[in-house]
């Protein structure tokens, strides 16, 4: 037996290790996938592996030179590269052109392609990797949910929390504190919901409803300084459609804004941003003196559901009290451009703030028209990112931990239905590389097998570790820390 498994092991590995013989020369560069022809990579990225769209294909093999020096070879039924062989390439070549050239046998024939390039950027992507809920995207089953994340420099990927582990419970709305996983909040929803807090202090789980609040905490977003987190308060309902264009709507009947100081248990609340209208998705400024968020007008819901449109608004922030101001700021109009913001998010160097419009709602990957925008903080010049969007939706921004350019979004351009994650970066100007897909060891077979979405994605400076068996007995406890309102 173990000599027949030899046997299979030897062919498997040279069933397609052939060399071009008689190859022509077809004049164009080939279609590959994912399309990763002309983007700006970071150095510390997991190799760029790829197959041909064409059918038929029996062999492809690749050669990537760097103008820098260095080349590196593939053979093989897709363009599989070492990893440390790609890596060694890539940081000698940052700054400078990837030249590939490919060679395929399709129907026994072999063609040569005009070769494509890739850029090393200048700009470090120094995250260790990104978190993010995968979940089928009709979101007809808890029972597969869970908070994953994956080193960017290779393709492993780490379960940090799955539902199965909390009696199937509903998950999401997890956030650090500028990809630092040691200032950590994740929501649990059910019968056993909590909140799940990790500061200095260790993890602590805790009920943030209150009889004066409208909801538990939901959307969250962390002060720099680490001690506050702003939350949303929200009772959520969705609504469920049976066709192709619409599968899932979320709303909100209440939603404030609030700030829990993570040391006293005790929520900051402010008359400005706990009222009728519906408040959301706050976001802190890179300095933290600002606490920014999204407003509408009130609706009758779920009737009006399809009327509800934000503007972006903002509050002053008192990091040494502990308090928000009395007044808000109008920054971003809806009434004048007849659309819905939400999911703002400041880039933590200061400069930007990328957000999404869409017809109406705060759930922007449901919507196909969703686009991403950005606005420059320092003139509240902003505009419409063009290179970044697709015809599909478009939303779920964050920015690298390293104040370096480089964030990621979900978009659903690969087929209406499924959010995949796309990385890019932007320069001094406000203008963005072409996005790439999440690299995979296989990327068509993964991608064309793969069932869920990529949900709130967010980068994270290290490894999260997460002790799944203790977080399940203080789950399935019960035993809370309960949250008051600061008077």
């Amino acid at each position: 037996m173990k000599y027949l498994l030899l046997i299979i092991t030897i062919i498997l590995l040279v069933a397609c290790v052939e060399h071009p013989s008689n190859v022509t020369k077809v004049g164009i560069q080939p279609k590959i996938y994912p399309d990763y022809i002309g983007v700006t990579i970071p150095s510390e990225i997991a190799p760029m592996n790829f197959s041909l769209e064409e059918e038929n294909v029996e062999c492809i093999e690749v050669t990537v030179k760097g103008v820098n020096g260095g080349e590196i070879h593939t053979n093989g039924e897709w363009a599989d590269f070492d990893i440390e062989d790609w890596h060694n390439l890539t940081r000698q070549n940052i700054g400078a052109t990837l030249k590939f050239s490919v060679v395929a046998k399709i129907e026994g024939k072999w063609k040569q392609y005009d070769t494509f390039e890739m850029y090393v950027s200048e700009r470090p992507m120094s995250d260790y990797g990104v978190t993010y809920r995968r979940i089928a995207p009709g979101f007809e089953t808890f029972s597969n949910i869970g908070i994953y994340q994956r080193c960017l420099a290779n393709f492993e990927e780490y379960a940090i929390l799955e539902s199965r582990a909390v009696d199937g419970g509903c998950m999401n709305c997890h956030y650090s504190n500028r990809g630092n996983p040691d200032q950590f909040s994740l929501h649990i929803r059910g019968k056993h919901g909590c909140t799940i807090l990790r500061n200095e202090d260790g993890d602590k789980y805790v009920d943030t409803k209150t009889k004066e609040t409208v909801g538990s905490c939901t959307y969250g977003y962390w002060h720099p300084g680490g001690r506050y987190c702003a939350y949303s308060l929200n009772r959520i309902y969705q609504n469920f459609y049976v066709g192709p264009d619409k599968i899932i709507e979320p709303w909100d009947a209440v939603s404030d804004i609030a700030v829990l100081d993570t040391k006293t248990n005790e929520l900051i609340m402010s008359s400005a941003t706990s009222t009728k209208d519906f408040e959301t998705t706050p976001a802190f400024s890179a300095d933290g003196k600002t606490l920014y968020f999204c407003k509408a007008q009130y609706r009758d819901m779920p009737a009006g559901y399809d009327k509800v449109c934000y503007s972006l608004c903002s509050i002053t922030f008192d990091e040494e009290h502990g308090r928000m101001g009395d007044s808000v700021s109008v920054i971003i109009d809806v009434e004048k451009i007849k659309k819905s913001l939400s999911l703002p998010r400041p880039s933590f160097d200061g400069r930007w703030l990328m957000y999404c419009l869409s017809d109406y709602g705060t759930t922007p990957l449901n919507r196909m028209e969703s686009d991403l925008y950005i606005m420059d903080i320092q003139t509240g010049e902003t505009r419409l990112m063009d290179e970044v969007n697709s015809r599909e939706a478009d939303a779920y921004h964050n920015w690298s931990s390293g104040a370096n350019g480089w964030f990621l979004f979900g978009s659903k351009r690969e087929d209406h239905i499924y959010s995949l994650l796309y990385f890019a970066c932007v320069d001094e100007t406000g203008h963005s590389t072409k996005p790439f897909l999440m690299p995979q060891r296989n990327p068509k077979k993964y991608y064309r097998d793969n069932l869920h979405s990529f949900n709130a994605p967010d980068f994270t400076a290290k490894k999260v570790e997460l002790d799944v068996i203790q977080t399940r007995a203080r789950v399935m406890s019960e035993s809370r820390e309960q949250v008051k309102v600061k008077h």
